[in-house]
């Protein structure tokens, strides 16, 4: 059977992550709870990888970043490069949509912590694996964080010694439409930006740098 390029919502690979999906339908009941999907334009030309939903972020709304402080960087920043139209109101249905761009993550569903196992992360590649094959017109990839850098060279077949991770750096490499960029950023989480690890300049200046990558 053909692997798709999103997870079923209730994806049942990953028994850790299922019993914690149970738990929030518990605890979150009017939340998603479910296998993430990608959101935005699947012929675009940057896809932005993430590391998993967040409890109350994505895994409540069901659409990535979107609820959580995290959400309010990216799309902020999106918005400020003309890769978004409308306004972002922490809610999927804010009428937000995303120009020539994909948001996903290397992960679907919700990790206890906001981390998943190096095995979950392996089960759940095949869907981005997939993912990328179906973006026809894919020329960039902006990385947030080392473990979407990790799983980003992972689904094009490299091996981690093709790029280090370092914020900011860019890797050109091959994709399954031809030459592809990688880029990374750390993650704008509340984490990171709070500690000063990332500012929103530094943000901003990755993501030009892949929008610049993907020919927009």
């Amino acid at each position: 059977m053909a692997v798709p390029a999103e997870a079923p919502k209730d994806c049942p690979l990953c028994p850790r992550l299922v019993e914690f999906r149970e738990e929030n339908r518990v605890r979150l009941p009017d939340g998603f709870n479910g296998a993430v999907p990608s959101f935005g334009d699947p012929s675009g030309r940057l896809l932005i990888l993430g590391l998993a939903p967040g409890l109350k972020g994505a895994n409540y709304t069901g659409r990535p970043f979107t609820g959580d402080y995290a959400g309010d960087l990216l799309y902020a920043t999106l918005l400020k490069l003309g890769l978004a139209s409308g306004q972002y109101d922490s809610r999927p249905d804010d009428g937000l949509s995303l120009n020539a761009c994909l948001i996903s993550n290397a992960v679907r569903c919700v990790p206890p912590q906001n981390k998943p196992t190096p095995q979950e992360s392996n089960i759940c590649r095949q869907f981005l694996i997939e993912r990328i094959k179906q973006m026809p017109n894919l020329k960039a990839v902006l990385a947030l964080g080392k473990i979407a850098h990790d799983s980003a060279l992972k689904a094009l077949g490299y091996k981690m010694s093709a790029a280090k991770f370092a914020h900011g750096a860019q890797a050109a490499l091959d994709g399954p439409h031809g030459p592809l960029a990688l880029v990374d950023s750390y993650h704008c989480s509340r984490y990171n930006t709070n500690t000063g690890r990332l500012t929103a300049g530094m943000f901003e200046d990755a993501m030009s740098r892949a929008k610049t990558a993907a020919g927009l």
